[in-house]
């Protein structure tokens, strides 16, 4: 991996690599208009992707829309945001005790917030808070591939994000949401050079997801790299973004361990009795051997799929010379996915944030959409509708925690 020298005509700290497959259209420096066929084609998709889980919903005899808001991790984080940390509690039939302060903050104080002052329900707030962040981090991801890349490829990008197979979980009552805005505006920053907002988009998005801290690492990285390249002394507000980029997480992490009574060692405790650690892939290899014995059913070796294409994608992003801050946000969301324990059917969510992932793929379809646009449709139809089936099975009738 490395960065290209040439600056674009705006002000830039890093760039693609040599850019030989985008179509010949001069890049602007991203006016908002040119983003409306981006964002409307991925809130189109979205917006499929809630019709199918309601339809589902009504197949299947449940509430139309109850999932949406209440799945899995939701009713944590509804609970927080209604009643605080410290209150609820679950106990495993293994006799795990699993807490709610393995849940970070930003998202019910944001739920808790808007329910202050507007009359919603905090599921009906959670979702609103949920879908506006996607399209916000839709946004952002448009900005970060038009800079890059151009206009053809940064729809691309967008488009892809849209239509993953687990995407569904930008429009549940989730964080990813949250998170992806919060990286997607923060790595564009970084490109920018506008450190000190980079460092506190990254701080926010520390305090929004465990893995929070992967926007934080490509932040401190990019400014050390920066820092050593510019000759004399680097300016005041490229450490300064630096310095504040990991204080989200690393302060959550400190208040858990101080209510536990370990300072340093509280929040993996807590986090150990969810069954998630780092241990090195010996989770992964775990599961690998149990689904190759006893199988998984259809969630499982999705999953396996989804995470065996990122690490994949990931060596493309490499090879394809992406900027420094997007390799290496992309890279420690796939360090934690397979060095990780877990339950394995959540991994997709977790690497659902990573969208530097689909440049290689994005780059791709917009050639593709230049020389052979039929066959484009036809590809992006067909990930569209594995992604809206996919989607709706696991929010409804899977029983595996998203």
């Amino acid at each position: 991996m490395c960065t290209s020298t040439g600056p674009r005509p705006e002000s830039t700290v890093f760039s693609a690599g040599p850019n030989r497959t985008r179509p010949p259209r001069p890049a602007r420096a991203g006016a908002p208009h040119d983003a409306l066929p981006a964002l409307a084609l991925f809130a189109a998709v979205r917006l499929a992707g809630i019709l199918a889980v309601i339809l589902t919903n009504q197949l299947e005899g449940h509430g139309l829309v109850r999932n949406l808001a209440h799945s899995w991790d939701s009713r944590w984080y509804l609970h927080i945001a209604t009643h605080g940390y410290g209150d609820l509690i679950w106990v495993t039939p293994h006799g795990a005790v699993q807490t709610d302060w393995a849940f970070f903050p930003l998202y019910p104080a944001l739920i808790r917030a808007l329910t202050t002052v507007l009359p919603l329900t905090p599921g009906k707030a959670a979702l609103l808070i949920a879908w506006a962040a996607a399209g916000v981090a839709a946004y952002g991801i448009y900005l970060i591939g038009h800079r890059l890349y151009g206009r053809g490829v940064a729809t691309a990008l967008v488009a892809l994000w849209a239509a993953l197979p687990q995407a569904v979980e930008l429009t549940i009552a989730y964080t990813e949401s949250l998170f992806a805005a919060l990286a997607a505006w923060s790595l564009y920053c970084v490109l920018r050079g506008r450190w000190l907002w980079a460092g506190i988009l990254a701080a926010l998005a520390g305090l929004s997801r465990p893995s929070g801290f992967a926007v934080a690492v490509a932040v401190v990285v990019a400014a050390g790299y920066e820092g050593l390249r510019q000759p004399g002394l680097p300016p005041a507000r490229l450490w300064t973004g630096a310095l504040l980029a990991p204080l989200g997480w690393l302060g959550y992490v400190l208040w858990v361990g101080s209510r536990t009574g370990d300072v340093l060692g509280g929040y993996f405790t807590v986090q150990s009795a969810w069954g998630s650690r780092f241990d090195f892939g010996a989770g992964s290899v775990r599961f690998l051997k149990a689904l190759l014995v006893h199988g998984g059913g259809v969630v499982y070796p999705v999953a396996l799929m989804i995470v065996a294409a990122g690490v994949l994608l990931f060596a493309l992003l490499c090879l394809d010379r992406a900027p420094l801050p997007l390799v290496v946000f992309a890279g420690v969301l796939i360090l934690l996915v397979v060095g990780g324990s877990g339950s394995f059917s959540s991994k997709p969510r977790f690497l659902l944030p990573a969208f530097p992932l689909l440049v290689p793929m994005a780059r791709a379809l917009a050639r593709t959409w230049w020389l052979r646009r039929a066959r484009a449709v036809v590809v992006y139809g067909v990930l569209t509708l594995v992604s809206l089936l996919y989607g709706a099975y696991v929010a409804v009738v899977a029983r595996s925690p998203l």
